[in-house]
């Protein structure tokens, strides 16, 4: 059985992006979604087995969205995407509860490392 991942981001091409990277894999794209509010909304109905979450989005960024889901469903397995790679970010990433970090553009030995390494419990 598959595991289920929820894309959040709010570029089509990055949601493109990790399906093509997934195929073959152990790993779906379950739900796709535009915006943190999306996330929110739908996680409870989705029941991911993992997440990728976008920070920069308009409206609620990533950040602020993983925090929501981790305060709500503390076991949310949720690795943080990003073209930004800052320390500081990554920290505040970390602080929040994320599993995990990687940094655009990756390949898919990058996402398939952080999405074992998620739900490892690493």
């Amino acid at each position: 059985m598959a595991k289920r991942v929820m894309v959040v981001d709010d570029s089509r091409v990055q949601e493109v992006q990790v399906r093509k990277l997934l195929e073959g894999t152990d790993y779906e794209v379950a739900h796709y979604c535009r915006s943190g509010e999306d996330a929110l909304a739908v996680y409870d109905v989705v029941k991911p087995d993992v997440v990728t979450m976008d920070i920069i989005m308009p409206g609620m960024d990533g950040l602020e969205t993983a925090q929501a889901i981790l305060e709500e469903y503390p076991e949310a397995k949720i690795v943080m995407v990003s073209s930004l790679a800052y320390d500081d970010t990554f920290d505040e990433a970390k602080a929040i509860g994320a599993k995990g970090f990687i940094d655009k553009p990756f390949d898919k030995e990058k996402l398939l490392a952080a999405l074992d390494a998620a739900l490892a419990g690493d």
